[in-house]
């Protein structure tokens, strides 16, 4: 790889929940959330899955979460552009946390040389985008060119997530607009949610009297988007509904297998959606392309 191909790098944070071998593969950075227990704090990441729901339990409470320090993001910015590199740093949707405010701000040292991009998503719904543009930047993109493909592939990302508990999002304060139907909602007997991300804020898109009918609805609706260029699920302490739900995605969607991607979220994803949670991430094809394999 010539060092002109990689003139611009790619930043992200730790809710993005691409793969390690993918982040290496592409020298992606990424600056960590951190998750608070009580007076106990921890970079998102550093604990594993069943490090985290152990500390959960034991705790008793939900654990909060907050964003990287503007140092954090000054000092990967610092250390890339002092190598002459151009930074493109992809966040965690702007409606529902101050990350990419801290990444603003530790741009702001570095005039034209970085730029910050809001996601308007989560998880793999901004790891898809983080993806793309890594492997733009090896092509040899320019920064213009880079930013336009986000700003088309940003609309075309979808993200919907089933809920089985409804005690974390309550908690989490981060989606005060539907603290009020979650209420309503927690009165009634085993009623699960089902979100997705409009424009980068969650909305409630459903309800489902059981959660097998939740996973049923969101199928339908990503069955709905087709076709898709990237399929992904991610789950919290639910693999078994999660790999199900990937096995029927790439039946009805005549979409190879392996190339949907399957994992548990990390701990800041965790921390607001609860146990249980089963969460389908599609990319739609742009209009007038056919479906391939």
């Amino acid at each position: 790889m010539t060092e002109l191909k990689r003139q611009i790098s790619v930043v992200t944070d730790s809710s993005c929940d691409l793969p390690p071998q993918l982040l290496t593969r592409f020298k992606i950075a990424v600056v960590p959330l951190l998750v608070h227990f009580g007076h106990e704090s921890y970079l998102d990441g550093e604990l594993s899955a069943e490090a985290f729901w152990s500390k959960t339990a034991a705790v008793g409470s939900v654990p909060q979460t907050s964003r990287p320090s503007v140092q954090a993001f000054d000092e990967v910015f610092e250390g890339l552009v002092t190598r002459g590199k151009q930074v493109l740093c992809i966040t965690l949707t702007g409606k529902h946390t101050s990350t990419i405010e801290s990444a603003y701000l530790a741009a702001q040292r570095f005039g034209e040389a970085v730029q910050v991009f809001d996601s308007q998503s989560l998880s793999l719904g901004m790891g898809f985008q983080v993806l793309e543009a890594a492997q733009a930047s090896e092509r040899g993109r320019s920064m213009d060119e880079i930013v336009a493909m986000l700003e088309g592939l940003r609309s075309r990302v979808h993200a919907l997530v089933v809920l089985d508990t409804l005690e974390y999002v309550r908690r989490g304060g981060r989606a005060q607009a539907l603290v009020g139907v979650i209420n309503r909602m927690s009165r009634l007997l085993n009623v699960k949610a089902i979100v997705n991300f409009v424009e980068g804020r969650v909305q409630l898109l459903g309800v489902a009297r059981s959660f097998r009918r939740g996973v049923e609805r969101v199928l339908d609706t990503v069955e709905s988007l087709a076709p898709v260029e990237h399929l992904a699920v991610m789950h919290t302490q639910n693999v078994e509904a999660a790999e199900g739900l990937a096995d029927r995605l790439a039946e009805s969607l005549d979409f190879p297998r392996d190339r949907i991607l399957v994992g548990e979220t990390g701990s800041v994803v965790a921390s607001h959606a609860g146990a249980g949670a089963v969460g389908a991430f599609a990319v739609s094809r742009r209009p007038g392309e056919g479906h391939s394999r």
